[in-house]
């Protein structure tokens, strides 16, 4: 009677992971595709949002860097605020 002899680490991951891949619940094409759409639509809106907030930065560092007055309150009370905001959310209120 011949003993099997024990796998390798390399034999026991690779079956390890064929069982995992066996167990899981592929999306269907439609599922996909509804994913997809998701995806997309909240890429271009952040990134819409994220092109607007470079704008008001660069807008309103320009004011502060030409040393206008306005600029300068403007940015000290965004500062502020993203910093009290920032403070709030560590504190847990963010809901």
């Amino acid at each position: 009677m011949s003993e099997r002899k024990p796998d390798n680490a390399v034999v026991k991951y690779f079956r390890a992971t064929w069982a995992e891949i066996r167990r899981v619940h592929w999306p269907t094409m439609k599922e996909s595709w509804s994913m997809t759409k998701i995806v997309l639509v909240v890429t271009v809106l952040m990134a819409i949002f994220l092109g607007i907030l470079d704008f008001f930065f660069g807008w309103m560092l320009g004011g502060v860097i030409s040393g206008n007055i306005l600029f300068i309150i403007l940015g000290i009370v965004v500062v502020g605020a993203l910093l009290g905001a920032a403070y709030w959310i560590s504190q847990g209120h963010e809901g």
